[in-house]
């Protein structure tokens, strides 16, 4: 195990989603599979989210538009969560979403917005129309 980058990549993740959202979702896993656990503090948050170059806004879009673009809606609300702590705005994260419609389709832009109005529901958090 690479120590650094599991530090690096928890101090991460306390950041963007807060120490009880990280701890409890890597205690899940660790649980099931330590090196599963460790591999994902280690490789995304440790080695990639770290790196200088761009800020948290700029990975929370780029994860957001890889997560719609994939389908992967199962990863969408811990993004959403740390997309509105890394300051995107609602309307941004709303707009990145419907800026993947012509990429991936109205089936999983579509789905990802149901995450995305779900979380913004259980935050309170409102969209300018």
């Amino acid at each position: 195990m690479d120590s650094k980058a599991y530090e690096r990549g928890m101090e991460m993740l306390r950041k963007m989603v807060g120490p009880d959202v990280m701890e409890g979702t890597v205690e899940r896993v660790a649980k099931f599979s330590p090196d599963m656990a460790r591999l994902v503090v280690e490789f995304p948050f440790g080695s990639l989210y770290s790196r200088p170059g761009l800020d948290l806004k700029q990975r929370s879009l780029l994860t957001i538009s890889s997560l719609v673009t994939q389908g992967a809606v199962d990863q969408m609300d811990f993004h959403i969560h740390a997309a509105l702590n890394a300051g995107l705005t609602p309307n941004e994260i709303v707009e990145a979403v419907m800026h993947c419609l012509p990429y991936a389709g109205f089936p999983k832009s579509l789905g990802a917005l149901g995450v995305v109005i779900r979380i913004f529901e259980e935050r309170g958090v409102t969209v300018e129309v």
